[in-house]
């Protein structure tokens, strides 16, 4: 018999399928993930203990992972933002590049005291970081081009504008392809630990703000709307136009902030490699916290365990530091196939299962 596969969309979603899945989805990755390590000899049990109690059993792991989950946690909103109105920010990295560069260039040539310097150049940065991003937004709603396309290109164009100019205008004295190290009066100040700075505050603000505006404005409403039923929406006043552009200067912005807050309160200087792919990790972030900004936090965190952990037991037990790239793969295409499934029901028959009509005067 052969099998017969069927593919019907479901009409309600089960309360623990809509809840569990992102449970699932993570207990998925790390199942799989599980399988180079134990061909290279590495006991997954150990990994992830590593990962998810030793790490965060002291003030040095804790301070790792929150200052590792801030920048993750501002471009997943910077994702997360649009897709609340059906749209798709790839280019989180690029605009994460465009505001460290615009918040670095700022810093180094501008002399004011702390109080002032560093809040001008975060708002500088979010401020290049917006503009940048309203391009994509721009494209999408006047000229119907695909977003995916434009911000992902605009990313390449970005990075490689930025290893330009540190190979020439804003190259250090060292030689090196970097800026000179930030005046002190531009650092973030640490608490604590030395890499967790008090910048970490801003993620209670961002979020709660987010949280605000999605859920209390008629901002955040007119976008949920767009998301769900655009025809509807726009039946009923709602400016696409406005809406498309808004969520990419709001994500573009926050990318920006993220990309200044993290050369200003871990690196002390801008060099290429500084963002190790957050705005593309941003992407998984707001797929798995894609019901709340409480979640995109919490998807944060994980993926910034996931970053910081892998670091250390890259460094400490000789780890491949490629394989937390693996989880995070795996991460994104296990969520894809959970969010097919959670909008379709597949059915597995035989084809022939059925009788055949019997032949007249047969018994």
């Amino acid at each position: 018999m052969i099998p017969e596969i069927s593919v019907e969309r479901r009409k309600n979603v089960p309360q623990w399928l809509a809840y569990g899945a992102p449970v699932f989805t993570i207990l998925a990755a790390l199942l799989v993930a599980a399988v180079p390590l134990l061909w290279l000899n590495i006991s997954p049990i150990w990994v992830y203990w590593e990962l998810f109690i030793s790490q965060p059993s002291t003030i040095g792991g804790v301070g790792d992972v929150l200052t590792t989950g801030l920048p993750l946690f501002f471009a997943g909103l910077a994702v997360y933002i649009p897709l609340k109105a059906g749209l798709w920010n790839i280019g989180a990295e690029g605009q994460l590049f465009v505001g460290a560069v615009v918040g670095s260039a700022i810093a180094l040539h501008v002399q004011l005291p702390a109080v002032l310097l560093i809040p001008t150049i975060l708002l500088a940065a979010s401020i290049a970081g917006a503009l940048y991003g309203a391009i994509p937004g721009y494209l999408r709603a006047e000229h119907n081009v695909n977003e995916i396309i434009s911000s992902l290109m605009l990313t390449f164009a970005a990075t490689t504008f930025t290893g330009y100019l540190l190979r020439g205008p804003l190259q250090g004295s060292g030689g090196q392809t970097a800026t000179d190290r930030l005046p002190d009066v531009a650092l973030i100040p640490s608490v604590l630990t030395p890499r967790l700075h008090v910048g970490v505050g801003l993620v209670i603000l961002v979020g709660v703000a987010a949280t605000l505006l999605l859920n209390r404005t008629q901002l955040g409403y007119e976008i949920t709307f767009i998301g769900s039923n655009s025809t509807a929406a726009v039946q009923s006043g709602i400016s696409k136009y406005k809406i498309y552009i808004t969520v990419f200067v709001i994500g573009g912005g926050l990318a920006g902030l993220a990309g200044m807050v993290e050369v200003a309160g871990v690196h002390g200087r801008l060099f290429e490699d500084f963002s190790p792919g957050y705005g593309f990790t941003a992407v998984a972030v707001a797929l798995l916290g894609r019901n709340g900004v409480g979640r995109v936090f919490a998807a944060a965190l994980f993926f910034g365990l996931l970053t910081a952990g892998g670091t250390t037991i890259a460094v400490t037990q000789n780890v491949p530091s490629a394989l937390i790239d693996v989880i995070v793969a795996l991460t994104i295409l296990f969520l894809l196939t959970a969010e097919f499934v959670k909008e379709h029901r597949i059915q597995i028959g035989s084809a022939g299962s059925e009788s055949a009509p019997r032949p007249e005067g047969s018994t």
